[in-house]
């Protein structure tokens, strides 16, 4: 009897893993058609660079145009652009993570010489808002579904992983590079709106995706051990308890002070409430940290 419990344990252990493999792998495939879409409609139209190895594909197709009189196919140079990002997410950031991840650029690749090309507007401006808010939420998609879009996004990740720093404002800078060149080449108008479609995606991503983000909670309550097991079964995060005294009715409060990721905070104050209704929560962004933090780990 026990045996036949335990394997229908395990077998409901492997059926729910392979849902959530295949829900990885609809993901991936719905966001790589996506960021395919935005580039043979919005980036392509509107002549931008969107940046990272996207940007310098692109940069690079337009010069073999322009100066050699030759059209190099998207997927070839785009592949041989993310080599030494994909050898990065394969030695530091995580195996699993990155074959995901060279799902995106194959895909992605690919369908940019496949789909045809088509014009929603003219409108420059417009195409740098929408095209900047799609590439944002497409990268979201791939990095909540277990991969990256490739590129810089493997670099970004790696020097989150090492600083603990939210390090996607720091590609934005990296980008500039590969303005420069574009405005260089063939005019500054289309580099600078390029710079109005990256902060757009960045600030979208930025808006969307939470994990390398932190908060710091000052909870003022009665049951401060409870709470900090709370924290550490929902977050692995440990906390230190101060004391404390209300000044209003000057009793004696504890003072529990902890560090999560700005994606688990929610969870966090909600378990808090749970204990104690009457628990003070204060939520305050944090910049940066230096010291242990545990990191839950890319597969």
């Amino acid at each position: 009897m026990r045996e036949q419990v335990g394997n229908r344990q395990v077998a409901s252990s492997v059926i729910k893993k392979q849902k959530g493999e295949f829900g990885r792998i609809l993901i991936i495939c719905i966001a790589s058609l996506l960021m395919a879409l935005n580039i043979k409609t919005f980036v392509r139209t509107g002549g931008l660079y969107p940046g990272g190895a996207t940007g310098m594909t692109l940069l690079i197709l337009r010069c073999a145009e322009s100066f050699l009189d030759i059209a190099l196919p998207y997927s070839l140079v785009n592949l041989l652009l993310n080599l030494v990002p994909v050898y990065i997410g394969f030695r530091y950031i995580g195996k699993k993570f990155t074959l995901y991840s060279c799902l995106v650029i194959v895909l992605n690749s690919i369908l940019v010489d496949l789909i045809p090309a088509y014009v929603i507007t003219y409108d420059t401006l417009l195409i740098c808002i929408f095209g900047g808010l799609i590439n944002g939420v497409v990268i979201s998609m791939c990095l909540m579904a277990g991969a990256t879009s490739g590129g810089l996004d493997f670099i970004a990740i790696f020097l989150s992983e090492k600083k603990g720093v939210d390090s996607w404002n720091m590609v934005l800078g990296a980008n500039v590079v590969i303005l420069v060149m574009a405005g260089l080449l063939f005019g500054w108008d289309k580099a600078l709106y390029s710079i109005i479609f990256q902060y757009t995606s960045t600030q979208t991503l930025h808006l969307l995706y939470k994990r390398y983000q932190q908060h710091t909670l000052f909870i003022v309550t009665d049951y401060p051990e409870e709470i900090y097991r709370a924290i550490d079964a929902i977050t692995h995060h440990g906390a230190t308890i101060l004391d404390g005294e209300g000044s209003y009715e000057h009793k004696a409060k504890k003072v529990v002070y902890s560090v999560v990721s700005r994606e688990e905070s929610k969870e966090v104050v909600k378990a808090i409430k749970k204990i104690d209704e009457q628990a003070f929560v204060n939520i305050i962004r944090t910049e940066q940290i230096s010291g242990r933090f545990y990191k839950r780990p890319n597969d």
